[in-house]
Protein backbone atom coordinates (compact mmCIF):
# COMPACT_ATOMS: atom_id res chain seq x y z
CA UNK A 1 0.00 0.00 0.00
CA UNK A 2 1.21 3.68 -1.34
CA UNK A 3 0.38 6.84 1.11
CA UNK A 4 -1.17 9.30 -1.01
CA UNK A 5 0.73 12.65 -1.25
CA UNK A 6 -1.06 14.48 0.97
CA UNK A 7 -0.47 11.89 3.67
CA UNK A 8 3.46 11.90 3.20
CA UNK A 9 5.28 12.10 6.37
CA UNK A 10 9.54 12.99 7.11
CA UNK A 11 10.00 11.68 10.53
CA UNK A 12 8.84 8.52 12.42
CA UNK A 13 9.29 6.45 15.76
CA UNK A 14 11.97 4.29 16.43
CA UNK A 15 10.60 1.68 18.69
CA UNK A 16 14.49 0.40 19.75
CA UNK A 17 16.72 1.40 22.38
CA UNK A 18 19.70 0.23 20.32
CA UNK A 19 22.16 2.71 19.68
CA UNK A 20 23.61 1.19 16.31
CA UNK A 21 19.79 1.62 15.08
CA UNK A 22 20.11 5.32 16.11
CA UNK A 23 23.68 6.23 14.18
CA UNK A 24 22.33 4.38 11.26
CA UNK A 25 18.88 6.57 10.94
CA UNK A 26 21.14 9.80 11.03
CA UNK A 27 23.47 7.57 8.57
CA UNK A 28 21.12 8.19 6.22
CA UNK A 29 18.87 11.18 6.97
CA UNK A 30 16.41 10.26 8.45
CA UNK A 31 14.53 12.01 11.23
CA UNK A 32 13.46 10.60 14.42
CA UNK A 33 12.20 9.82 18.03
CA UNK A 34 12.37 7.57 20.18
CA UNK A 35 9.26 5.79 21.69
CA UNK A 36 10.49 2.81 23.47
CA UNK A 37 9.16 -0.05 25.06
CA UNK A 38 8.72 -1.72 28.55
CA UNK A 39 11.42 -4.47 29.08
CA UNK A 40 11.31 -4.74 32.90
CA UNK A 41 9.91 -5.48 35.97
CA UNK A 42 7.73 -5.00 37.58
CA UNK A 43 5.17 -5.42 35.14
CA UNK A 44 7.38 -7.32 32.73
CA UNK A 45 7.77 -6.43 29.28
CA UNK A 46 5.52 -5.59 26.05
CA UNK A 47 6.89 -7.69 23.82
CA UNK A 48 7.97 -11.12 25.63
CA UNK A 49 11.34 -12.78 23.35
CA UNK A 50 11.17 -15.81 24.59
CA UNK A 51 11.32 -18.38 21.42
CA UNK A 52 7.96 -20.77 21.25
CA UNK A 53 8.28 -24.38 20.68
CA UNK A 54 9.38 -25.66 17.74
CA UNK A 55 9.56 -21.76 16.35
CA UNK A 56 11.86 -21.08 13.36
CA UNK A 57 14.35 -18.30 13.60
CA UNK A 58 12.72 -16.61 10.49
CA UNK A 59 9.39 -16.99 11.87
CA UNK A 60 10.15 -16.04 15.62
CA UNK A 61 12.35 -12.77 14.03
CA UNK A 62 9.47 -11.74 12.72
CA UNK A 63 6.75 -12.63 14.70
CA UNK A 64 9.19 -10.63 17.82
CA UNK A 65 9.65 -7.38 15.87
CA UNK A 66 5.52 -7.38 13.99
CA UNK A 67 4.30 -7.35 18.07
CA UNK A 68 6.82 -4.50 18.71
CA UNK A 69 5.58 -2.30 16.12
CA UNK A 70 2.27 -3.17 17.50
CA UNK A 71 2.76 -2.53 21.12
CA UNK A 72 4.82 0.86 19.98
CA UNK A 73 1.98 1.75 17.32
CA UNK A 74 -0.57 1.17 20.68
CA UNK A 75 1.78 3.35 22.98
CA UNK A 76 1.60 5.98 20.51
CA UNK A 77 -1.94 6.43 20.71
CA UNK A 78 -2.30 5.67 24.36
CA UNK A 79 -0.05 8.98 25.14
CA UNK A 80 -1.50 10.73 22.10
CA UNK A 81 1.48 11.58 20.57
CA UNK A 82 0.98 13.31 17.36
CA UNK A 83 0.97 10.25 14.57
CA UNK A 84 3.89 9.62 12.87
CA UNK A 85 5.03 5.71 11.55
CA UNK A 86 6.37 3.60 14.26
CA UNK A 87 9.45 1.54 12.96
CA UNK A 88 10.63 -1.58 14.94
CA UNK A 89 13.26 -4.15 14.11
CA UNK A 90 14.69 -7.15 15.78
CA UNK A 91 18.14 -9.17 15.10
CA UNK A 92 18.97 -13.07 15.43
CA UNK A 93 22.29 -14.70 15.00
CA UNK A 94 21.53 -18.11 13.99
CA UNK A 95 23.78 -21.12 13.62
CA UNK A 96 23.06 -24.57 12.73
CA UNK A 97 19.30 -23.46 13.22
CA UNK A 98 19.66 -22.78 16.32
CA UNK A 99 18.96 -19.16 17.66
CA UNK A 100 21.82 -17.49 20.04
CA UNK A 101 20.50 -14.53 21.78
CA UNK A 102 22.39 -11.68 23.57
CA UNK A 103 24.99 -13.60 26.47
CA UNK A 104 23.77 -13.04 29.92
CA UNK A 105 27.26 -13.13 31.48
CA UNK A 106 30.77 -13.65 30.35
CA UNK A 107 30.60 -17.79 30.64
CA UNK A 108 27.99 -17.68 27.72
CA UNK A 109 29.34 -15.18 25.65
CA UNK A 110 32.63 -17.40 25.87
CA UNK A 111 30.44 -20.32 25.09
CA UNK A 112 28.88 -18.52 21.78
CA UNK A 113 32.02 -17.08 20.27
CA UNK A 114 33.38 -21.05 20.71
CA UNK A 115 30.51 -21.77 18.58
CA UNK A 116 30.81 -19.32 15.69
CA UNK A 117 34.63 -19.67 15.65
CA UNK A 118 35.78 -20.86 12.34
CA UNK A 119 32.45 -21.41 11.01
CA UNK A 120 29.57 -19.80 9.16
CA UNK A 121 25.93 -18.43 10.32
CA UNK A 122 23.64 -16.26 9.45
CA UNK A 123 22.63 -12.89 10.98
CA UNK A 124 18.83 -11.89 10.47
CA UNK A 125 17.07 -8.89 11.13
CA UNK A 126 13.32 -8.28 10.06
CA UNK A 127 11.98 -4.93 10.25
CA UNK A 128 8.18 -3.54 10.59
CA UNK A 129 6.84 -0.35 9.84
CA UNK A 130 3.76 0.39 11.43
CA UNK A 131 1.23 3.15 9.99
CA UNK A 132 -2.56 3.74 10.41
CA UNK A 133 -4.12 0.24 9.70
CA UNK A 134 -1.02 -0.63 7.25
CA UNK A 135 2.00 -2.57 8.25
CA UNK A 136 5.12 -3.03 5.96
CA UNK A 137 7.58 -5.78 7.15
CA UNK A 138 10.05 -8.17 5.49
CA UNK A 139 13.83 -9.91 7.31
CA UNK A 140 16.54 -9.90 5.87
CA UNK A 141 19.26 -12.49 6.22
CA UNK A 142 23.51 -12.17 5.86
CA UNK A 143 26.22 -14.85 6.49
CA UNK A 144 28.73 -14.14 8.48
CA UNK A 145 31.89 -16.23 8.68
CA UNK A 146 34.60 -16.11 11.77
CA UNK A 147 38.37 -17.61 11.45
CA UNK A 148 39.35 -19.64 13.83
CA UNK A 149 40.06 -17.81 16.92
CA UNK A 150 41.81 -19.24 19.87
CA UNK A 151 40.48 -19.70 23.96
CA UNK A 152 43.09 -16.27 24.36
CA UNK A 153 41.36 -14.07 21.85
CA UNK A 154 37.85 -15.37 23.07
CA UNK A 155 39.02 -14.59 26.84
CA UNK A 156 40.32 -10.90 26.10
CA UNK A 157 37.61 -10.29 23.96
CA UNK A 158 34.79 -11.68 26.26
CA UNK A 159 36.53 -9.16 29.18
CA UNK A 160 35.37 -6.31 27.51
CA UNK A 161 31.91 -4.64 27.28
CA UNK A 162 30.82 -5.49 23.78
CA UNK A 163 29.88 -8.66 23.59
CA UNK A 164 26.64 -8.34 25.99
CA UNK A 165 24.12 -6.31 24.53
CA UNK A 166 24.35 -7.86 21.44
CA UNK A 167 22.73 -11.31 19.81
CA UNK A 168 25.77 -13.91 19.52
CA UNK A 169 27.97 -12.21 21.84
CA UNK A 170 29.86 -9.68 19.59
CA UNK A 171 29.26 -6.56 17.39
CA UNK A 172 30.83 -6.32 13.77
CA UNK A 173 31.35 -3.25 14.09
CA UNK A 174 33.82 -3.26 17.03
CA UNK A 175 36.56 -5.17 17.95
CA UNK A 176 34.80 -8.35 16.64
CA UNK A 177 35.61 -7.23 12.59
CA UNK A 178 39.39 -8.21 13.51
CA UNK A 179 37.59 -12.16 13.79
CA UNK A 180 35.35 -12.11 10.74
CA UNK A 181 37.11 -13.24 7.59
CA UNK A 182 33.77 -13.22 5.37
CA UNK A 183 30.61 -11.68 5.19
CA UNK A 184 27.70 -11.96 2.18
CA UNK A 185 24.55 -9.89 2.72
CA UNK A 186 24.24 -6.37 3.98
CA UNK A 187 26.84 -4.68 6.89
CA UNK A 188 24.11 -2.65 8.13
CA UNK A 189 22.01 -5.27 8.43
CA UNK A 190 24.26 -7.10 10.71
CA UNK A 191 24.68 -4.04 12.83
CA UNK A 192 21.16 -4.40 13.36
CA UNK A 193 19.45 -2.36 10.59
CA UNK A 194 19.64 -3.09 6.91
CA UNK A 195 19.31 0.39 5.54
CA UNK A 196 18.78 -0.74 1.87
CA UNK A 197 15.70 -2.72 2.96
CA UNK A 198 14.76 0.28 6.04
CA UNK A 199 14.64 2.74 3.45
CA UNK A 200 12.15 0.99 1.22
CA UNK A 201 9.78 -0.19 3.59
CA UNK A 202 9.74 3.79 4.65
CA UNK A 203 8.73 4.57 1.30
CA UNK A 204 6.17 2.47 1.48
CA UNK A 205 5.03 3.72 4.37
CA UNK A 206 5.06 7.21 3.01
CA UNK A 207 7.96 8.66 4.73
CA UNK A 208 10.01 11.47 2.39
CA UNK A 209 13.17 10.37 1.44
CA UNK A 210 15.67 11.94 -0.56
Amino acid sequence: MTLTPNKMQNKIYLASKSPRRRELLRQVGIEFELLLLRDAMPRGPDVSEIVLPNELPEIYVARVTQEKASAAWSHMQARRLPFHPVLAADTTVVIEQQILGKPANQGEAIQMLRRLSGKTHQVLTSLAVQHQDARFHCTQSSDVTFAAMTDEQILAYCATQEPYDKAGGYGIQGLAARFISHISGSYSGIMGLPLFETTALLRQAGIQLP
